[in-house]
């Protein structure tokens, strides 16, 4: 397996628990939010899709969902899921962020996409949640 390869399924593990995520999440947003909630979990599974087919075209065996995930903290209200929102978005991003010196190409094209559009879907769960900042400083990156 590839260095590449080893990301790549990092990164399919935190999309797997992206889409947990917003299972979770959805019934505590309201009409404007759970849209984002919905047009970002789409997003998460095209992308898990993809990647289970690039991983097994591979002759890899992608990792499996778990059967559950552990919530950071409880979802108690519309506040605390967008909260969560950004989190998840966050967290796929630093997966994402840290695939990127281990690829090249066409794959590293896949990568980068995925990193501006999870940052960018953070910043309309912020914005949503007059959360900031709304951009972080250096996206992807884990401080």
């Amino acid at each position: 397996m590839t260095p590449a390869d080893e990301r790549l399924m990092a990164v399919l593990q935190a999309e797997h628990a992206a889409i947990y995520g917003y299972g979770v999440l959805g019934p505590k947003l309201d009409g404007a939010t759970v849209a984002l909630a919905h047009n970002a979990d789409n997003a998460h599974r095209t992308r898990r899709d993809a990647l289970i087919v690039r991983l097994s075209s591979a002759g890899l065996t992608p990792p499996p969902t778990a059967a559950s995930y552990q919530l950071p903290f409880a979802l108690a209200d519309r506040a605390s899921a967008l909260k969560l929102a950004v989190l998840l978005e966050d967290r796929t991003a630093a997966q994402w962020h840290l695939a990127l010196p281990a690829t090249d190409g066409d794959v590293r094209k896949i990568v980068l996409d995925a990193l501006v559009d999870c940052t960018t879907r953070a910043v309309g769960f912020r914005k949503a949640g007059s959360l900031t900042p709304l951009v972080p400083a250096f996206p992807g990156k884990t401080t």
